[in-house]
């Protein structure tokens, strides 16, 4: 029967767990976008913590990007320096690490947020490029592999939806051609570095018009083809959920999900594991190890993901390892998605600064 403590294999990794954390920001970064000690102090934390892989915050490829404020970017003075000593770090308790990559929006020049339709093919051949580029200085810095972001509403995560894709050429239409831009960089990562490829996928989306499960299982199965090493299925949101108009964001019961959502999301992540033969992560939500652990047994799920109640407290595992109900107090408030800060702020020191 498994246990999310269980030792087990994800592709070529000797997992200490069966929980992954996925990340979210690191905005206490020094302005010039350098790491902190508290950033390190995360990390150390986390991985001692008895997590089987680690997956860090949002590295935005670009600097003028939505999210750039509020994560690291490649650019950023000492990144591959400081990089470097992050993987060491975790790496000395035995726990692999994935590089977080992806973007919001693509600026060319004086334009902002260019549209899908609008990306010229000098535009794609960039970005490749930059993402290319990107994947081997994460290599270099000793990380274990990367995590494209396609899920959420990231930029790649709209190029592969028929909803907002609605090209002509051979970057549009078909879920392979939309799905183009992702294959051909894969290709090229695995040419060039010795990164494992995981790539978080939506499970559908919730706008008619959009995908669908049937095309996300079509996508994974494209995406193993083509070279990606496991997935990570998340549940969808709207658009709206990240706009400054959506009215009920301050409303905690719609970004936690319910037992029904949860039994979604595991019912979707089953169809995926069922055609292919990579690993697959299901993706948070949960906080419970009873919870987790029902999941575990009474699905074909092997690994569940976890983000929040790591930002309530980076070593929660230690605790529930040596309890038989361990439950971690993180309310899914999300005012550290809110706030764009990996600062709880419920669960915070006595000398904390609001206006800070």
């Amino acid at each position: 029967m498994k246990d999310l403590f269980d030792c087990c294999k994800f592709g070529e990794f000797d997992l200490n767990s069966r929980i992954v954390r996925t990340g979210l920001w690191e905005s206490e970064r020094e302005k010039s976008g350098n790491l902190t000690p508290e950033i390190y102090n995360r990390y150390e934390n986390i991985a001692a913590s008895g997590v089987g892989l680690i997956i860090t915050e949002l590295i935005s490829l670009y600097p003028r990007d939505a999210f750039s404020k509020y994560s690291h970017t490649p650019h950023f003075k000492r990144f591959v320096r400081e990089m470097k000593d992050l993987t060491d770090l975790v790496h000395l308790y035995d726990v692999p690490i994935f590089a977080q990559l992806g973007f919001v929006q693509f600026n060319k020049h004086a334009e902002h947020n260019v549209p899908i339709d609008e990306v010229s093919i000098d535009d794609i051949r960039k970005i490749q490029a930059d993402f290319i580029k990107t994947c081997q200085k994460i290599d270099y810095a000793g990380f274990d592999g990367v995590q494209i972001a396609l899920g959420n509403y990231y930029f790649l995560t709209r190029f592969i939806s028929p909803y907002f894709n609605k090209r002509n050429d051979k970057y549009g239409g078909s879920t392979l051609n939309r799905l183009r831009i992702v294959l051909e960089m894969i290709k090229v990562i695995k040419e060039t570095t010795n990164l494992h490829i995981n790539c978080r996928l939506n499970a559908f989306d919730i706008q008619a018009g959009g995908m669908t499960i049937d095309d996300t299982v079509e996508i994974a199965k494209l995406l193993e083809k083509f070279g990606a090493d496991s997935l990570q299925i998340t549940r969808p949101r709207s658009p709206q959920y990240f706009s400054k108009e959506h009215k009920d964001r301050t409303n905690p019961e719609i970004h936690s999900m319910n037992v029904e959502e949860i039994h979604l999301l595991t019912k979707e992540s089953e169809k995926i594991i069922d055609n292919v033969n990579i690993p697959v992560i299901m993706g948070g939500g949960v906080n419970s190890k009873s919870q987790i652990n029902e999941i575990l047994k009474k699905s074909k799920i092997d690994f569940i993901s976890m983000q929040r109640p790591f930002v309530y407290d980076p070593s929660f595992l230690v605790e529930w390892q040596m309890e038989d109900e361990g439950i971690n107090e993180c309310k899914m408030c999300n005012n550290c998605y809110w706030k764009k800060t990996s600062t709880c702020f419920i669960n915070r020191p006595p000398t904390w600064n609001v206006e800070k």
